[in-house]
């Protein structure tokens, strides 16, 4: 539960950065934060958020426009995205010296309104939130052959920890069910290249562009495989490449298992967040990543990725040492920010009621 400030609590502070200006346009210590949640990960970059701002806070909502109806038909993956970028919101309100406080789902009547963060008193973030802060440019999705170097058991222990601390469960399996995880990627993958709308959404988000801020970028697709012992999704598919060339990837990666133990829209916000610590943590330690989506497309592979007492799959990361891997894009703040419309209200009334139908 959000607790109440008074109006003074809200404007009380380092002065008129955190101010939302007469047009709209956030002052800097704002606007620092909204970058950063714009840098969270998404499935294809899609980027669907979008963040209306008012006096004291900022709104955090789902936009179903850039939905992908094939792979992620019940918007889950795009909840967990919009969670991702909610983590980075707080990392950075935190960093920037004010506490966030959080509400998830705060208007029944408005089911695209997925987070209202307030800002809170001042207060002193710790190490971990600044080297958390610190991380949020520097994590990209890694589809780069890795090093046969094995993550430390205390590193997982501490990508685990991360996890809990959202209220999700990360699980790295042993070889023998790394294997069978694998196996299911596999044919998650075969399973969307055999359907036609596949290759129509991958399309949509690879197909390159002057000026493109969203997708991903030929930078990005990675290398092909020499041997498919790591199921990497091909964004190259339908734009090949001759400068791709043929990688030999690792032969034992290390992979882990994301899950909460519920699988409605609010545990995706917190799946998201978990996500995002993760590959945050991840990246402190030197961590490469890549998410697998695939098996999480199709209902009877998913639930195969179930853990105990109904835990449901919610994400699987790759992890490991990589090179270097190319930035994708990310809109600019004027393309996620719903205008104000009059005088004293929140936001535009276009998308106040917005439920994306």
């Amino acid at each position: 539960m959000t607790t109440q400030l008074s109006p003074r609590q809200l404007t009380d502070g380092p002065g008129p950065d955190w101010r939302v200006h007469p047009d709209g346009s956030p002052g800097q210590l704002l606007a620092d934060c909204l970058l950063a949640a714009v840098a969270a990960p998404s499935k294809h970059n899609s980027q669907p958020w979008r963040f209306a701002l008012h006096p004291g806070g900022i709104d955090v909502y789902a936009d179903r426009t850039r939905r992908l109806p094939l792979t992620d038909p019940q918007d889950r993956e795009l909840v967990i995205s919009v969670g991702a970028a909610v983590l980075n919101l707080r990392v950075a309100v935190l960093a920037h010296g004010r506490l966030p406080l959080l509400t998830l789902l705060p208007d029944p009547g408005r089911p695209d309104l997925l987070a209202r963060l307030t800002l809170g008193p001042r207060t002193a973030g710790d190490d971990t939130v600044r080297l958390l802060h610190r991380a949020i440019p520097r994590r990209r999705s890694n589809r780069r052959p890795f090093r046969e170097v094995p993550v430390p058991g205390q590193v997982v222990d501490e990508l685990a920890a991360a996890a809990r601390a959202e209220g999700a469960i990360l699980t790295v399996p042993p070889p023998a069910g790394r294997d069978r995880l694998l196996a299911i990627v596999e044919r998650g993958d075969r399973r969307c290249r055999a359907e036609p709308d596949y290759w129509l959404e991958l399309d949509r988000w690879t197909r390159a562009w002057p000026g493109r801020r969203d997708g991903v970028p030929v930078a990005a697709f990675g290398p092909w495989p020499a041997v498919r012992s790591v199921p990497v999704r091909d964004f190259g598919l339908l734009q090949p490449t001759p400068r791709r060339g043929v990688r030999q990837f690792e032969p034992e990666p290390t992979v882990a298992v994301l899950r909460t133990c519920g699988d409605r829209p609010r545990d995706w916000l917190r799946a998201g967040q978990a996500l995002q610590r993760v590959l945050l943590t991840a990246t402190v330690r030197g961590l490469a990543s890549t998410l697998l989506t695939q098996p999480l497309e199709t209902p009877t592979l998913r639930t195969q990725l179930d853990g105990p007492a109904g835990q449901a799959a919610q994400a699987i990361i790759r992890l490991g040492y990589g090179p270097p891997s190319a930035a994708a894009p990310r809109r600019p703040l004027a393309e996620v920010l719903i205008p104000p419309a009059l005088p004293g209200s929140v936001a535009d009334p276009r998308w106040a009621g917005h439920d994306g139908s």
